[in-house]
């Protein structure tokens, strides 16, 4: 069945293993993709979204990088939301809800139209190795496959186990089969493995839901979207809504706590600390007697709905009667109760910073497997893995992204560097140059990265020079140009900023807080410039941040130079963190487990954010 040898198999179809072969054939790799079940590819396993706080910097950057990501969500998208717009533009966050059928149906068509593309569906079961080096995989049904390497995005596949209250059963998602024999034979070779779990919540009927009685969550006036290239967008959308849990929910699911597997001693690993179980979070959060839960449709035409805010491992009949006491849950109706599952995966500083494993050449791993959590985060593996075996195929030389490039840089980086004992999320304050790596200027940052590579079109290079020339000349516009008072002030005076006696550049007024884009397109001069050099959303917005912020840009860059200067200080032994209150509790917690020895150290601990970092340095006086 297979005659030739492919330049790179990847194992597992999920987000991480569809960008990894997506990125390796258009680079020019004769690629294999090979999942246990075809019908799943791209599947969204948990909720029905992609993005949101820093995830939707992400998901830009394997779009301005030439992945797939942003143009799925796009054609897949049934609402759209830039989070944090109330903040500074290094903390907004794109986040769209997908239609979760189309999405996958998206993928799958993206795939099988990639030249170069072959599939196969069965479960791999070993690898074909020689001379520590990867030279294929080996199916379940002994079919031997030759390959000059492998990716490995197993999810949680790697000896999966569901636990539903009591009972627990092999799965790697529900409703598929868990994979085995890959770990027992990496361990052989002398990986480290370890075990992570992650849940997900109850799916159910919306038409047993009254609506009414909940809070509706539109989506923005004017949606943007998550794609560089010419995708569309949303012109209608659907809504989500909000509820809350209560005194009384909270005390019917802790009467099902003594079959939780959570505390009964069945789950013994680490879920993730940021997305924890409803019954976890009434138990740390005891003080509380509300929690949001967001309703989210599964799509435009499905009546199946997410329940974002109650996944749980509690047995199903204490989940539904719990749910029932929900407002606007009383008549809910279940499709399938939730689940938490624990599944293998080996810590990340094993490998080096291309994804390649430090023992077995040629051999690449990313996704959950590598302890993330997150479509995106996983996407993100998958395609910097894609780009390494396909260059490391070619004998060139290695595609890596660092912390000032990428928050995909920051994300390896932190993996190879810190490890992670439970799964790992991306957040904004994991990076300590944000304010650089905007969702607005990801194109600007990677698409040059991209093409460079062969990965990355020249129509997106053309794209993103076009972009860049007009916001430039805006911004000199903008530096060059005088507005008289009469012009200025009425605009001045609705915002309740200072009014001017004189004329002034624009550049100066436009700087101003409360000044928008909005405000200055009402302006005739600027509102001409706009028509004549066909100034479109993306300038817009790029221009914007480039008046209002470029001090703040300046002033982040000197920031970090400082940190570069002070990595070595020393922290004094025994050091109590518990009363450094401006610590993040996890930092706390962490930092007083580990004692490290200077700054640089503490730096390179997991969930250790640049911001604690900063309150060290100020409370020792550096």
């Amino acid at each position: 069945m297979f005659d030739k040898e492919y330049d790179v198999i990847v194992v597992g179809a999920g987000h991480a293993g569809a960008e990894a072969a997506a990125a390796a054939a258009n680079m020019g790799s004769k690629t294999l993709l090979v999942t246990m079940n075809l019908q799943t590819i791209g599947q969204m396993s948990c909720n029905p979204a992609m993005g949101g706080i820093a995830k939707g910097q992400i998901v830009r950057e394997i779009d301005a990088l030439g992945g797939y990501s942003g143009i799925i969500t796009d054609k897949s998208a049934i609402q759209f939301k830039m989070l944090n717009k109330s903040k500074g533009p290094a903390m907004w966050s794109p986040r769209a809800q997908s239609d979760r059928m189309r999405f996958a149906e998206e993928w799958r068509l993206a795939l099988e139209n990639t030249p170069n593309v072959d599939f196969y569906q069965e479960m791999i079961s070993g690898l074909l190795i020689e001379n520590n080096k990867v030279v294929g995989v080996q199916s379940s049904l002994g079919i031997k496959i030759k390959s000059k390497s492998v990716v490995l995005t197993n999810g949680t596949f790697l000896n999966g186990l569901i636990h539903i209250g009591e009972k627990q059963f092999g799965g790697g998602r529900a409703g598929e089969s868990a994979a085995t024999g890959i770990t027992e034979q990496l361990v052989n070779l002398g990986f480290e493995s370890g075990r992570m779990k992650t849940g997900t919540p109850p799916r159910v009927d919306g038409r047993s839901l009254d609506y009414s009685k909940m809070i509706p969550q539109p989506g923005d006036a004017r949606p943007e979207k998550f794609s560089y290239t010419d995708t569309s967008f949303l012109t209608t959308q659907i809504d989500c809504h909000m509820s809350h849990t209560s005194a009384l929910v909270h005390d019917l699911l802790r009467e099902g706590f003594d079959r939780s597997p959570m505390f009964n001693g069945r789950i013994k690993s680490l879920g993730p600390r940021y997305c924890p179980s409803i019954e976890d979070k009434i138990n740390r959060f005891a003080d509380k007697d509300s929690h949001q839960l967001f309703v989210e449709p599964e799509g435009w035409k499905t009546v199946e709905v997410y329940v974002n805010g109650f996944s749980t491992s509690l047995p199903e009949d204490v989940q539904y009667k719990a749910l029932k006491s929900v407002v606007g849950f009383e008549n809910v109706k279940f499709f399938r109760p939730g689940y938490a599952i624990e599944y293998d995966y080996f810590p990340p500083t094993q490998l080096k910073h291309t994804l390649e494993t430090k023992l077995v050449d040629n051999l690449f791993f990313a996704g959950q497997i590598n302890g993330t959590t997150g479509y995106e985060e996983a996407a993100s593996q998958g395609i910097m893995a894609g780009i390494n075996a396909h260059l490391k195929v070619q004998e060139k030389e290695p595609f890596i992204l660092t912390r000032d490039e990428a928050y995909i840089g920051v994300l390896i980086d932190d993996l190879i560097t810190k490890g992670t004992e439970e799964p790992y999320r991306m957040f904004t304050s994991r990076a300590e140059y944000r304010t650089l790596l905007r969702q607005d200027n990801a194109d600007l940052r990677l698409t040059p990265k991209g093409y460079e590579i062969g990965l990355a079109k020249e129509s997106r290079l053309k794209r993103m020079e076009d972009k860049l020339a007009k916001s430039n000349n805006f911004v000199k516009f903008f530096k060059e140009t005088s507005v008289k008072p009469s012009e200025i002030n009425p605009i001045l005076g609705s915002v309740s900023s200072s009014t001017v006696n004189q004329s002034g550049k624009m550049f100066k007024l436009f700087s101003r807080p409360n000044v928008t884009m909005d405000h200055m397109l009402q302006l005739e001069s600027v509102s001409n410039f706009v028509k004549e050099n066909e100034i479109g959303r993306e300038e817009l917005e790029q221009t914007e941040v480039q008046v209002k912020y470029a001090g703040y840009i300046a002033k982040e860059k000197l920031n970090a130079d400082k940190l570069h200067r002070l990595e070595n200080v020393k922290i004094p032994a025994n050091f109590d963190y518990t009363k450094l209150k401006s610590l993040s509790y996890e930092a706390r917690e962490k930092l007083s487990k580990i004692q490290p020895v200077t700054i640089s150290q503490a730096s390179r601990i997991s969930g250790v954010t640049p911001s604690d970092i900063s309150v060290l340095l100020v409370f020792l006086g550096r």
